[in-house]
């Protein structure tokens, strides 16, 4: 048999009985039918469940998965902009790290635009230009690699989801949160 053969059908998310869709978190058993040289798939709520059915090839008890949600960007585009904006001068390298992200995800919602690069010191530095007010910015590209913009990208994340609530409020924009400072 080669690979493709004993590929078994995605679960069908609903009950091969009552037709009643199997709801996340909640158990079930799902069966696998012999069918030539595959497999059939077939899955069956608690409450249908009596015993594997006669022609059944194998069975196991399941749960359905919890899909993850995704959680809501409490920021609009301008307090993103505005702490953009705030962090224009710092020289810290997990700040400039902060811009070069921003910068990216302000790209990616087509607020900023790239314009160009250069080499300046050593250090590339990208041409923007705000897409609204055509304002020109310039960004350090810190380099970063896979991992970096990963680890960037979960603090960024973590700052602009929940935790961002109680700093959208502020003159600024964008303050430091107490509860992060080392």
């Amino acid at each position: 048999m080669t690979r493709e053969q004993w590929a078994v059908e995605p679960r069908s998310g609903c009950c091969a009985v009552t037709g009643r869709p199997i709801q996340e978190g909640e158990e079930f058993y799902t069966v696998l039918f012999e069918e030539g040289e595959s497999f059939r798939r077939a899955d069956f709520s608690l409450d249908a469940w009596t015993q594997p059915p006669e022609n059944a090839f194998c069975h196991f008890k399941t749960r359905m998965p919890v899909k993850e949600k995704r959680r809501k960007l409490l920021v609009n585009d301008e307090i993103l902009f505005n702490f953009f904006e705030r962090l224009a001068d710092e020289e810290e390298p997990i700040r400039v790290q902060f811009r070069f992200v921003l910068a990216l995800i302000l790209m990616r919602k087509r607020r900023l635009r790239y314009e160009g690069s250069k080499v300046e010191g050593g250090v590339e530095v990208w041409d923007m230009v705000h897409v609204g007010d055509h304002s020109e910015h310039r960004v350090v590209n810190p380099r970063l690699t896979d991992g970096e913009i990963e680890g960037v990208s979960k603090q960024l994340s973590a700052v602009l989801h929940e935790d961002m609530g109680e700093w959208a409020g502020s003159e600024m924009g964008v303050e430091p949160d107490p509860r992060n400072e080392t």
